[in-house]
């Protein structure tokens, strides 16, 4: 089969590799749609350490079940899924728990590390084992579906917070999973949503998308202005989707006293925090890791266009192209957000 692989970093190329091996419990699934996430940018040249070379990354994807292993009981060949990008044991007691996302033996799709090497679905199959993967409406396009994963990523990330009615919130970074975000927290129930970005290109598409202010980082005293927003008071939520130490601060700075901060970048592994600030205001932080379980729910919202993707995809593709769009996504094309490949 036809696959995009990293044969080292920055050097990507459409070779032939041999097709997935199907086990009892797998589906092999004709991948339609691939959607290239920010951390595979980062892997393509070798920052995040995850995406060791050679590999075939990508896991924001759909497509159609092609074959079935022996054991396989809820699929049959010819239906549209899509899939967590997380394959979890479904055994240990985090699984039972339902926090398939903690799982200790977790692997993730298009992730090469020191511990395990997974193929992902830059290619035209893909193999997924049975119990991560959810049929989509045939009215939810293969490329709106491949979505479906960053989109549990921020209805995950909102679920943990408590978010009473009318409440107020910021969103730090609006690349795609703060766009996302602003979306769960308005299906959540949040009244005012203020969007904190340096991209103007970015803030339009976060006013587009439900947020109620936004604020250029660079043009303004952030903090303050929220404040003037607030009554004086701060928001009841912030949510970080950068994982730097500027962005981390601007958040913790604007919320109120006992507010709650939702921590989902993760670009930094270590940040400055401003400690006594979170222990003398009472600060609740709440880290959020992938999704556990809220993909059924994301396809609803999604196909009722609660959650809208459309906007967030700024090029589909073909896999021949893949190379070149990864490497303007690298060099930071204006305007360029999401791309979604067809293998």
């Amino acid at each position: 089969m036809r696959a995009l692989l990293l044969s080292e970093y920055q050097n990507l190329n459409v070779v032939e590799v041999e097709k997935p091996i199907l086990g009892a419990h797998d589906i092999l699934v004709s991948v339609k749609a691939c959607g290239i996430c920010g951390s595979d940018v980062h892997g393509y040249d070798g920052s995040s350490g995850r995406r060791i070379p050679p590999l075939v990354m990508g896991h924001e994807a759909a497509g159609i079940v092609t074959e079935i292993g022996a054991e396989v009981s809820r699929f049959s060949i010819g239906q549209r899924v899509t899939f967590d990008s997380m394959i979890s044991c479904g055994d240990c007691h985090l699984c039972s728990a339902g926090s398939t996302n903690l799982c200790a033996d977790r692997r993730v799709l298009g992730v090469s590390c020191e511990t395990y090497r997974q193929s992902g679905c830059f290619a035209e199959f893909v193999s997924v084992p049975e119990h991560i993967v959810y049929e989509i409406p045939d009215d939810l396009s293969f490329e709106h579906a491949a979505l479906v994963e960053p989109v549990s990523v921020a209805v995950h990330a909102v679920s943990l917070l408590d978010v009473p009615a009318g409440a107020s919130a910021v969103v730090v970074g609006t690349g795609m999973i703060g766009l996302l975000v602003i979306q769960a927290l308005r299906v959540a129930g949040c009244e005012q949503i203020i969007a904190i970005d340096i991209d103007t290109f970015k803030l339009n598409l976060a006013k587009e998308l439900g947020a109620t202010h936004c604020l250029h980082a660079t043009d303004t005293d952030v903090a303050a202005e929220v404040f003037g927003l607030t009554k004086g008071v701060g928001v009841d939520i912030a949510m970080e989707v950068v994982g730097k130490t500027a962005p981390l601060r601007t958040a913790i700075d604007c919320v109120r006293l006992g507010g709650q901060v939702g921590l989902v970048g993760n670009l930094q592994p270590n940040v400055d925090l401003p400690l006594q600030k979170v222990v003398t205001r009472e600060l609740k932080l709440v880290g959020s890791c992938g999704s556990s379980g809220e993909y059924p729910r994301c396809i609803e919202l999604m196909a009722s266009e609660q959650i809208k993707v459309s906007p967030l995809i700024s090029q589909v593709t073909s896999l021949d192209r893949g190379p070149e769009f990864f490497q303007r996504l690298y060099e930071h094309e204006p305007k360029l957000l999401k791309v979604v490949v067809q293998p």
